[in-house]
């Protein structure tokens, strides 16, 4: 059998087993999956989004419904309504006591109904209290919760949180263009977990913050200019997608 002829051709053969395990390409599970800005967002999908550019209400809302619509389609995130549902429960909940108590203080005198009609108006107050407090601690800033699952060997599942708030000018020290002195700032923070087995085995995990003024997403007349918004959370979600800590 032949050997090799000295140790500098044993050692040129281990590098380059080396090198080419090296050069692999990498396991479907490591690798990044599909990212906003790789979908492109048909023209004809879009509708005109107008508002007062200069009420600073309006214009969060509208960046904040393009947001939704941006990142909830088909081939990115499922929104998870979770938010939305308990502050509907408790608002529900506590209509259906409202009514439920005045309508025993109707039927039955006064004298009979006094205790019942209190405890009504005690769990009323509480249950709307609770969803104040659930909005304003819970839910907080959250405009959107997603989540996506794709088959690579195993079950890989995405989720994605995003808080967005207005910044008046005095306060913006992350904007990073040049616009009108008396325009606000749309603060937005995407927080992404890529996980395995349940959740148990972590991919990645990132976090990406950024804030732009709204005159550069609105025109003189309120009109949105999407395209230019939905580049700007593209890449701020890819940002946090490539495990990016902000």
């Amino acid at each position: 059998m032949a050997r090799p002829r000295n140790t500098q051709q044993i050692n040129g053969t281990q590098s380059s087993l080396a090198k080419g395990r090296a050069t692999r390409t990498p396991s479907p599970e490591t690798e990044r999956p599909t990212g906003p800005l790789s979908i492109v967002v048909p023209i004809s999908e879009r509708d005109t989004v107008k508002v007062n550019h200069y009420n600073s209400t309006e214009l969060k809302n509208a960046c904040d419904d393009a947001v939704k619509r941006y990142l909830s389609r088909p081939e990115l995130f499922k929104q998870i309504h979770l938010h939305t549902d308990v502050r509907l429960a408790l608002g529900w909940l506590s209509v259906f006591v409202a009514a439920g108590t005045a309508l025993y203080g109707y039927k039955i005198e006064f004298e009979k109904s006094k205790t019942v009609v209190s405890i009504g108006l005690v769990v009323y107050i509480l249950l709307t209290t609770l969803q104040t407090l659930y909005s304003y601690f819970v839910e907080s800033h959250t405009i959107f919760e997603g989540k996506r699952k794709s088959l690579s060997k195993r079950i890989i599942t995405e989720r994605i949180h995003i808080d967005s708030t207005t910044i008046p000018v005095s306060k913006s020290p992350l904007t990073t263009s040049v616009s009108p002195s008396n325009s606000p700032s749309y603060l937005l923070t995407v927080s992404y977990v890529r996980s395995t087995n349940g959740g148990k085995s972590l991919l990645a995990k990132g976090r990406a913050k950024a804030a732009q003024t709204y005159s550069a997403f609105f025109d003189e007349t309120g009109t949105m200019d999407q395209e230019v918004f939905e580049r700007w959370v593209g890449e701020l979600v890819e940002s946090s997608m490539d495990g990016k800590l902000a």
